[in-house]
């Protein structure tokens, strides 16, 4: 998430209680989670086993539980707390406004765009021209959608990030972290009906120009989907996977989080895709691999029973 303007690390220290140790003369530009972090953002980091990964990263300011060595132009704001002190920005520079009508009155809808009834577009969305919006659909607060866009009915786009803050010495082991991201939905892309969005925990989810989803399909948090990309019902991508321009997913294909896809990559039905992939290939199977030599791998599983006679056969011989 991006501030609305720069803001002083002295007031974010003042906000959440924190002791500056470092630069402190800097202006953080947004807050953002450890996967999509920028220069001249804050991020927050509560285990040891982080720390590195964080301040080594391109944050410019740590949120951190614990005094530790970190570069000299960079900041640490020592709280006790560093997941609290993370959702009190939140709240602060992206408090929660309820909804008092079924488009709010600050949404910016281009001309020609149809809204179907019973659509609910929330606070400052923002929707080109020439798109159809069916019934029933949903947009949260802060997505934008481009222009000739359809979103088929049932479909949701900008709900919560499904991502938690665990710990396990608490009577609630896992806490919400709260979402400060948008869904951003380029040009002439196509939604099936009853798919789900959901914005990034704290930059953007984004969906490539032209790119067509079936029905039932959900993206996660913080993935970003290339130009003209074709993924078919009930595929499923996990938080924070990139995925480059014309990939194809058959039906059913399930993408965990936090890997990569090559461009013109293709993905049978029903496979599972445990890490990252090529592109200008065809996979299959779980896990996903080159679907020839997944291929060749099943003719030798349909084997087994024979092999297996005919070595019990060889064994009943020397017997």
């Amino acid at each position: 998430m991006k501030f609305p303007s720069q803001v002083s690390i002295n007031t974010i220290a003042k906000l959440i209680g924190a002791s500056i140790h470092g630069n402190k003369t800097g202006f953080a530009t947004g807050i953002n989670e450890i996967h999509k972090v920028e220069s001249g953002d804050l991020v927050f980091v509560d285990h040891p086993k982080y720390y590195k990964t964080c301040i080594e990263s391109a944050a410019s300011f740590i949120i951190i539980n614990e005094l530790t060595e970190f570069p000299e132009e960079k900041a640490l704001l020592l709280v006790e707390n560093p997941f609290e002190a993370y959702l009190k920005i939140v709240k602060h520079y992206r408090p929660f406004e309820p909804a008092t009508a079924m488009v709010s009155t600050s949404a910016e809808v281009g001309e020609g765009t149809y809204i179907a009834p019973n659509v609910f577009i929330g606070h400052h969305v923002v929707i080109g021209s020439n798109c159809i919006i069916h019934p029933n659909v949903s947009i949260m607060d802060h997505c934008i959608i481009g222009n000739n866009v359809t979103i088929q009915a049932g479909s949701i786009i900008g709900s919560d990030a499904f991502y938690y803050n665990s710990k396990k010495d608490r009577d609630v082991w896992y806490k919400k972290m709260d979402s400060c991201g948008r869904v951003i939905i380029e040009d002439h892309v196509e939604v099936g009906a009853s798919c789900t969005i959901d914005r990034g925990v704290t930059h953007d989810t984004i969906i490539g120009q032209g790119t067509k989803m079936d029905n039932m399909v959900h993206v996660g948090h913080d993935v970003v989907i290339g130009k003209n990309c074709l993924f078919a019902a009930q595929v499923g991508i996990g938080g924070a996977t990139t995925i480059e321009d014309g990939v194809v997913m058959w039906g059913q294909v399930g993408v965990n989080k936090t890997i990569h896809i090559g461009a013109n990559a293709m993905i049978m039905g029903q496979s599972g895709v445990t890490s990252s992939l090529a592109g200008g290939k065809i996979y299959f199977g779980y896990p996903a691999g080159e679907a020839v030599a997944k291929q060749r791998e099943l003719v030798w599983i349909k084997r087994i029973p024979e092999i297996w006679a005919m070595l019990q056969g060889i064994k009943s011989k020397k017997d």
